[in-house]
């Protein structure tokens, strides 16, 4: 799907001006502009109690390409599912947003600013699929340079959200980085690491500006 352009954005995201909390802003809107120039500069919307708010841990999960860690068993899991990139993205952020889910944040407003911004080139999705073809794990997050800025992830079988992160290394490649927002015992143990804000925020400048993974160029 190739990628449109899309008009400046009216709001402005300045980390300097950012407190020292992961929480930085209120507000706002989920307009595709607002949505990339926030991620450019380090901050992703998540709203909580009725009111959009904006995010940038001060504590910053990632995943460096090269850091992935793949136990032997994971290894098997990769080798049992079939994994396909964007072919039912609406169907992965669905599964995502299930309220039933514990901590489930995904409401109606965000799936939708999501799918719009799938249709216009931005946001991702990579599945994994059984035997059958049948969806059984996944995730999405939007594409802007060489950061794939995750959002959330999903499975219904034993492993199928890791082999999705495991195509999804293959396709952001080394020169890329995987934000993770924060890091979980379950993503350290694939390898995701903190940075501190800063250092993140410097290392994001240059990577949001390099041209994106061949698949999504």
């Amino acid at each position: 799907m190739r990628r449109r352009q899309l008009p400046p954005s009216q709001w402005l995201f300045d980390p300097s001006e950012w407190p020292g909390e992961d929480c930085v802003a209120a507000g706002a809107d989920l307009d595709p502009s607002t949505l990339i120039e926030a991620y450019r500069h380090g901050a992703f919307p998540m709203p909580h109690a009725g009111e959009l708010l904006w995010w940038s841990p001060m504590r910053r999960g990632v995943l460096v390409p090269a850091d992935l860690r793949v136990s032997r068993s994971l290894a098997r899991s990769v080798r049992r599912f079939d994994v396909t990139v964007d072919e039912s993205f609406e169907e992965v952020i669905d599964a995502c947003a299930d309220p039933s889910r514990p901590g489930s944040w995904i409401d109606s407003p965000i799936r939708d600013a999501y799918v719009r911004l799938h249709r216009l080139g931005w946001a991702h999705s990579v599945e994994t699929r059984d035997a059958d073809g049948t969806l059984v794990g996944g995730l999405y997050g939007l594409s802007v340079g060489a950061l794939f800025a995750g959002e959330s992830m999903f499975h219904r079988a034993t492993d199928a959200s890791k082999v999705a992160l495991v195509a999804l290394v293959d396709v952001v490649g080394t020169d890329g980085l995987i934000d993770t927002q924060w890091s979980t015992p379950h993503l350290a143990s694939l390898g995701v690491t903190e940075w501190p804000r800063d250092r993140y925020l410097e290392v994001i400048a240059t990577l949001v500006d390099a041209p994106p993974p061949p698949l999504w160029a």
